[in-house]
């Protein structure tokens, strides 16, 4: 890259990760005087800045604790750039590689995934690539990283005849056969996310990832171990996430609740998704119960 500031005000400082189409950096914002991170679509890449743009717009709009907040957006050398809150810490991926962890560890980190997705999603925007290595662990909790590729639902691909947008091994079966991103797409990839965390491996076995879309959208995922003391209902809600009809899966409102109740842990949850009956229910626990979910 020709300059190491970009706008002005954003001096590159290391690359801290590379993808296909972009590369991430711990940068400094010169004018808050403030670390943040800088996702810069690579040089010789052909993206439509307008669509960046109001994929960025989307994501500013989403003030939660569990999700990476986006700071601002920009061009330099007609490529766009964003730039997001820099958060500190292992991916969920960098710990599932170290083995599997405590089913009341994964619950939970699932839980506050979904508080976020819900949050998203209450301002229509879904994610499209939801995998542990999008998924911060900090000691505030959960962070879900990478709004970059994220969409207004029911949005198509930028390139309807190139590769499906996402991590093929969390992706759901509808999207292969060509249908837009919704909220649903989403609560499939948190369901292999779930399954992950409690087998320590994904719920379809396969020898290539051609071999992994044909099981995908063909077989039904393999059944998880016996795991002590893990709650029914998060196995139920783990098959569900997981089911090939989007309508059979649960909200992200519904996981963040039933993953955070499993495990008794606070999570933040959009106020206006509440059906009343629901309201109701959490407002008739007893105090202590209750105070675990916060709604905003």
């Amino acid at each position: 890259m020709a300059t190491r500031t970009l706008g002005g005000r954003y001096h590159l400082v290391r690359r801290i990760g590379r993808g296909g189409m972009s590369e991430v950096w711990c940068g400094h914002d010169e004018v808050l005087d403030r670390a943040v991170a800088i996702k810069v679509i690579a040089p010789g890449q052909d993206v439509d800045v307008d669509l960046v743009r109001a994929e960025a717009r989307s994501a500013a709009r989403l003030a939660h604790p569990n999700v990476a907040g986006v700071h601002d957006f920009g061009t330099s050398a007609d490529q766009p750039y964003i730039v997001m809150e820099l958060v500190e810490g292992r991916t969920l991926g960098q710990h599932l590689a170290r083995g599997t962890l405590d089913w009341r560890i994964g619950v939970r980190i699932c839980a506050e995934v979904a508080a976020g997705l819900a949050a998203a999603h209450a301002e229509q925007v879904v994610h499209r690539d939801i995998k542990p290595g999008n998924i911060i662990l900090t000691p505030s909790g959960a962070k879900v990283l990478d709004f970059g590729i994220a969409a207004a639902v029911g949005s198509a691909d930028p390139d309807p005849d190139g590769p499906v947008m996402g991590t093929p091994a969390y992706v759901a079966p509808e999207r292969f056969a060509g249908h837009p991103s919704t909220t649903a797409t989403d609560m499939f990839a948190l369901g292999t996310l779930l399954y992950q965390c409690l087998s320590g491996r994904l719920p379809w076995t396969a020898a290539s990832p051609t071999e992994l879309v044909e099981a995908t959208c063909q077989r039904d995922p393999e059944p998880l171990p016996e795991i002590a003391g893990l709650p029914p209902e998060v196995v139920d809600l783990c098959s569900r996430c997981l089911a090939k009809d989007p309508a059979e899966r649960p909200t992200a409102l519904v996981a963040a609740l039933l993953l955070g109740e499993a495990v008794d842990a606070r999570v933040y949850v959009p106020l206006r998704d509440l059906a009343p009956a629901v309201i109701q229910h959490w407002a008739d626990e007893p105090t202590a119960k209750a105070g675990r979910h916060r709604a905003g």
